[in-house]
């Protein structure tokens, strides 16, 4: 009945600890008990979060309680004179990269290629790292797209959430959100504006310290502007 229970437990966190994101990205999950979360803080550190089990309720140096505002959108603001805008619409289809522990998970590669209104950025690549909390919760996560010479940036913004279909493994991470785009190199040099996102990959390991790669789907729609 013991293991029984610990392996139940341990499914439990496979699948809360990916509940990550993305692709950019990684997601943000787990805690095995109410008396595990009740001593877990939220810390940010720019557009970085993780969940810390402190029973002091301090955050690491340099990390605050403090959840940062969610930048409004540049896109919403009128554009300059000589500035243009840009439309995209496409579906990114690739691999994710994954290793994860009891506390936390690293998405430690994505690659994606793009379909649809790519406007030429079909090279979708990032990375990210999560301290589970729950089943569904926040995520985080930095990537870029890129045509190979010019490059859009981008970062999931504070309210980006991803979320476990089951409760053990194997199972489906939907991710949603938007994307804060932070500029550019090339002709996207000096962008910016806000693209929403929605996105699946599968969680199949259930045994923690594993490397796991699974096919990612991203779909990522809006408009930005340069200068």
């Amino acid at each position: 009945m013991v293991v029984t229970e610990m392996t139940r437990n341990n499914r439990t966190q496979v699948v809360t600890a990916f509940t990550f994101a993305m692709v950019l990205v990684a997601g943000i999950f787990s805690a095995n008990s109410a008396q595990a979360a009740a001593k877990s803080i939220n810390c940010y550190k720019g557009s970085a979060m993780k969940v810390v089990k402190s029973a002091s309720r301090k955050c690491p140096t340099g990390w605050s309680t403090t959840k940062p505002a969610v930048a409004k959108s540049p896109a919403a603001t009128a554009p300059g004179v000589n500035s243009k805008t840009f439309t995209l619409n496409a579906t990114y289809t690739g691999k994710i990269s994954m290793v994860w522990s009891d506390s936390d998970v690293q998405a430690t590669n994505v690659t994606a290629t793009g379909t649809g209104t790519t406007l030429g950025l079909t090279q979708l690549t990032g990375s990210g790292s999560s301290s589970p909390a729950s089943q569904c919760s926040t995520i985080s996560g930095t990537g870029s797209i890129s045509d190979g010479t010019n490059t859009l940036k981008a970062y999931f913004d504070p309210a980006a959430q991803g979320c476990a279909k089951d409760g053990a493994a194997p199972t489906t991470v939907t991710i949603n959100g938007n994307m804060v785009i932070t500029g550019g190199t090339g002709k996207y040099a000096g962008a910016t504006g806000t693209l929403k996102f929605t996105g699946t990959f599968p969680v199949d390991s259930t045994a923690a310290g594993t490397n796991e790669t699974g096919a990612l789907t991203l779909n990522v729609s809006g408009s930005f502007n340069t200068k």
